[in-house]
């Protein structure tokens, strides 16, 4: 099945915004949240933080 483009970006947007939301603790536990949040694995939520940076959008 084929992912929408637009859904991938604002899931990668999610996911860098609330690990620079919540940078003061701890990663694994940040990832984990995250996995039960969005239904992904660990390893794709790592994934996810791994690709380049989002071009041309800024999340503050």
């Amino acid at each position: 099945m084929k992912r929408s483009y637009g859904l991938l970006e604002k899931r990668r947007m999610f996911v860098h915004k609330y690990i620079s939301e919540n940078q003061d603790r701890q990663m694994k536990i940040v990832v984990s949240e995250l996995s039960e949040r969005l239904f992904l694995s660990e390893r794709t939520i790592y994934n996810i933080i791994n690709q380049e940076p989002i071009s041309g959008i800024i999340i503050d």
